[in-house]
């Protein structure tokens, strides 16, 4: 037998339950830099343990993290009931809108974690023409639309397709007040007005027990609002209520996606570190960025049905361990950052680089093993053996440059793969996060944008206040913002001014140097 298979029977983790297996074999490590990382295997376990006791793991916000534990008794809870009948009832066509007309399609509003996870789970297991599948194929599964920005673009096209009076509205907010959740349930509520419907009768809230959502659906009679438990960040909640609703509502088997998750929480419970994925996938990431991310994690999942992975787990990862101080207060600019394709298409992409370029990076590739369709092409082989191929002979290539990859194959993908494989990762990012020493259930930076945020748009209702006696003036961006009061934020007036100009507001014209703006 050759050396390299010799490593690959020694690297490789299977489950021979589930036939799933991850291969650390194309990674530069030894058994030495291994054994180096005792310490932080057993602090990791102690780490983990305390998670799974309920202990405050979220010291900045005084919070306990429960998506390993709450998902262990979901399924036989009210709440898991409470939205399985309400599911039921919509598809069946017992509850309908304000018109009396039967739901045949959900929108999620909903933006980071409550979007992502329902998107990647909605395209892996439906696919992504499922809204044009008859509903007798659909088995009255609603079709699905995302409504995950502040962008009224995204907006317009829903309102393009959408039947208002068919169309159930699931808003999802944790506080309750995101601005780009709000800002999308506040237009459609004014879309439906202006056409004599009634919103409430076409809405669902998922959020926290008293927050300004829930209040806010009680308040307009929303048909239900299921509670979102404060101690599960929206980047884990797709094993929760996050991810049941929307599940549910088009038919997919719920239950069987948490077993997956729970099959995957009791591998990686294993405090033999050699035998738990997550924790050899954390050393992989640790000993390969040399403790502080210095190296890329490139996803690439040879499924079709798996393209929005790297977009899940960028959020997943890079929002728990981006993180500019450690627990001790200390700077330590941590994280790792991620991105991907799906193969083969990514060897027209940018595999080009990967291979022959810088060498900053480890790739994770993602088989299917089993073919959603066996597809002869009259040669002896089918469609499938050709990605097989393509898979085996990149991971080849970047091994003979020496370039590291990991290797995880799922014997077929339905909602049970799946779960083990988002479940395998959120593990895997609470096991690092314990080697780093950083707190990955808290958001500071997400915080600081949205104050920034905040106050670039209290400047525009100062340039709105200043330009209504402003009529006629006419100055560059500098006299423009002296004039209203603002002088030291002519940069930011200049980007508001251009917008205006965009849309109407002001009227600009470039003077070869400058755009000079004249306010309406």
């Amino acid at each position: 037998m050759s050396e390299w298979f010799d490593r690959c029977r020694k690297y490789t983790l299977t489950d021979a339950k589930t036939g799933f297996e991850i291969n650390f074999a194309g990674m530069n490590f030894t058994d030495a830099d291994l054994e180096k990382l005792t310490p932080l295997f057993a602090k990791a376990n102690a780490g983990i343990a305390a998670i799974e006791k309920g202990e405050i793991k979220n010291p900045d916000e005084q919070r306990k993290v429960t998506h390993f534990t709450d998902r262990i008794t979901y399924c036989t809870s009210p709440l898991y009931e409470a939205v399985e009948k309400f599911a039921a009832e919509v598809r069946s066509g017992n509850i309908t809108g304000s018109t009396g007309r039967p739901f045949t399609a959900v929108a999620v509003n909903g933006i980071g974690g409550s979007a992502l996870g329902p998107q990647l789970l909605q395209f892996a297991v439906n696919g992504p023409y499922w809204n044009e599948l008859s509903a007798e194929v659909r088995k009255n599964g609603l079709k699905i639309y995302f409504l995950d920005n502040t962008d009224s673009a995204e907006f317009a096209d829903l309102c393009q397709v959408m039947d208002p009076e068919t169309t159930l509205h699931l808003v999802v907010s944790k506080s309750g007040g995101t601005q780009e959740t709000k800002n999308n349930m506040i237009a459609m509520e004014r879309f439906y007005a202006a056409r004599g419907l009634d919103f409430g009768r076409h809405a669902v809230a998922v959020t926290m027990k008293g927050s300004k959502l829930d209040k806010y659906a009680a308040e307009k009679k929303f048909l239900a609002s299921f509670e979102m438990a404060d101690s599960i960040g929206g980047r884990t909640s797709e094993s929760a209520i996050v991810g049941h609703v929307p599940a549910a509502l088009t038919g997919i088997d719920f239950k069987n996606f948490i077993a997956g998750f729970l099959r995957m929480d009791e591998l990686t419970r294993n405090t033999d570190a050699f035998k738990n994925p997550a924790m050899m996938l954390s050393a992989m990431w640790y000993i390969a960025g040399a403790g502080k991310g210095d190296r890329n994690m490139v996803i690439v999942p040879y499924s079709d049905r798996l393209v929005l992975l790297s977009r899940y787990l960028q959020q997943l990862v890079m929002e728990s361990l981006g993180k500019e101080l450690d627990l001790d207060g200390k700077v330590c600019h941590q994280g790792l950052n991620v991105f991907g394709n799906k193969g083969g298409t990514d060897a027209h992409a940018f595999i080009q680089q990967l291979n022959d370029g810088r060498d900053d990076f480890f790739a994770t590739f993602i088989e299917l093993l089993a073919d959603a369709q066996k597809i002869d092409l009259g040669d002896g082989k089918v469609m499938g053996d050709y990605l097989h191929g393509f898979c085996a002979g990149l991971t080849e290539a970047l091994r003979s440059k020496k370039r590291q990859t990991i290797s995880i194959k799922l014997p077929k993908l339905t909602v049970f793969e799946l779960g083990m494989v988002i479940a395998l990762y959120e593990r895997a990012v609470a096991i690092y996060a314990e080697f780093i020493n950083i707190n990955a259930f808290h958001q500071p930076g997400v915080q600081a944008y949205k104050l920034a945020a905040t106050g670039e748009l209290e400047l525009k209702s100062k340039l709105d206040a200043a330009f209504q006696a402003m009529s006629g003036f006419k100055g560059d961006a500098a006299a423009v913002a002296d004039k209203a009061g603002v002088p030291e934020q002519a940069a930011a007036v200049e980007g508001w001014l251009r917008r205006m100009a965009a849309n109407g507001g002001v009227k600009a014209e470039f003077n070869g140097s400058v755009w000079i703006y004249t306010i309406n």
